[in-house]
């Protein structure tokens, strides 16, 4: 087997056995002609599948070793199918601290469904199996939490998920199979929103699923078509697009995010900064044993909110928008952003202040990011 950058480069190449074409089609069609009275060429209607988002879904599966590979609308529109694996009833234990999207989703749509949820502290995992009920059914982490970048324990998690008979679902976002692959620690369902390090250019919505299991990736293919929540042919191309490059922009941001935060530890501005690349970070640990780089995605917290507010006035490089990944460099405020969706006790219990700053580092030459940077936080 190829190593993964190489795997990554050629992803989608060679697929097209009609033309010889290098890049993947756009097959922007909604249904398919057959050949005969109850033949078919194995495509029959978009929804279904379609040859340009079944490259991609393959594609994924191999780069996380799973035995499938589902592709969606978006990062929520692959979770929520993901919810529809279970019945009214079903309990979840799910690590607090997440995307405040995930929040939504769980409190206000699926708990009034019938899916009860117990939010546990992230890097606790005896607080999982604490929250064990006859009922649970599944627990869903982050590899690296969101917006504080807190890491859980994998290895006990899956240990844990395998004695009690339970699914493990880790959102993989902020590091890609390109640093951690969860499959092969134990997990049995991984979600990415491609939009962010796996598209990488800040253009396009899209959400990823594989699969360990090939009876769970029969029912996860069985709600795909069912929900419809599906990723079209040309954003499943620009996916693809983006994922050649992946290794070569990751490389790039992990080496500038190093730089930018050590350098913000030097800034007296600053109070804390969270990246678990840092070798004295809580998170650094837990992350090296089972990944192999930390990612592009700084958190650090500044004096007051009006330091936030004049640095955000006063970038001129750095674009103050949500998400994060792009090959261009975005600092957001969650606490007025991502997670504004939860009560303001909420968000001060799992440190989500109106003064931290969450930073997406992209492939710019970093002294030109920390120049933008140095005035205010100087």
């Amino acid at each position: 087997m190829s190593r993964i950058a190489t795997l990554l480069a050629h992803a989608g190449v060679g697929e097209d056995p009609h033309t010889g074409s290098i890049s993947t089609p756009i097959y922007q069609t909604s249904t398919f002609a057959h050949p005969a009275l109850g033949q078919s060429t194995g495509f029959d209607y978009s929804r279904t599948t379609n040859p340009t988002r079944l490259v991609l879904e393959h594609t994924l599966a191999r780069l996380d070793g799973g035995v499938a590979g589902f592709a969606f609308a978006s990062g929520l529109a692959a979770l929520s199918t993901v919810l529809c694996l279970f019945d009214q009833g079903d309990h979840l234990i799910v690590a607090e601290g997440c995307y405040g999207g995930t929040y939504r989703l769980l409190d206000q749509i699926f708990q009034r469904f019938g899916l009860a949820v117990s939010y546990v502290p992230v890097t606790d995992p005896a607080a999982y199996s604490a929250a064990l009920r006859p009922r649970t059914r599944a627990i869903l982490v982050e590899s690296v939490s969101n917006p504080c970048l807190w890491v859980p324990d994998l290895e006990a998690l899956a240990a844990l998920a395998e004695r009690a008979g339970v699914v493990l679902l880790v959102d993989n976002t902020f590091l890609t199979p390109y640093w951690l692959r969860p499959l092969e620690w134990g997990a049995d369902i991984v979600l990415h929103s491609a939009s962010k390090f796996l598209a990488g250019h800040n253009d396009t919505i899209a959400g990823l699923v594989t699969v360990r299991d090939a009876a769970l990736a029969e029912r996860l293919g069985f709600l795909q078509n069912a929900v419809g929540a599906i990723l079209g042919p040309q954003d499943a191309w620009l996916v693809l697009r983006g994922i050649k490059t992946l290794a070569v922009r990751l490389e790039q941001q992990q080496r500038n995010a190093f730089e930018i935060a050590g350098w913000l530890r030097t800034r007296p501005r600053v109070a804390r900064v969270l990246y678990s690349g840092l070798p004295d970070d809580p998170g650094h640990p837990g992350l090296a044993r089972v990944a192999s780089g930390f990612g592009a995605v700084i958190a650090f917290e500044v004096d007051a909110v009006d330091t936030a507010r004049r640095l955000i006035e006063q970038l001129q490089l750095i674009a103050y928008a949500e998400s994060f990944g792009g090959v261009e460099s975005l600092i957001t405020v969650p606490a007025l952003q991502t997670h504004a969706n939860l009560s303001a006790e909420d968000r001060r219990r799992l440190g989500v202040t109106d003064t931290l700053l969450r930073l997406s580092v992209g492939i710019e030459d970093a002294v030109d990011l920390i120049a933008d940077l140095e005035p205010v936080l100087a």
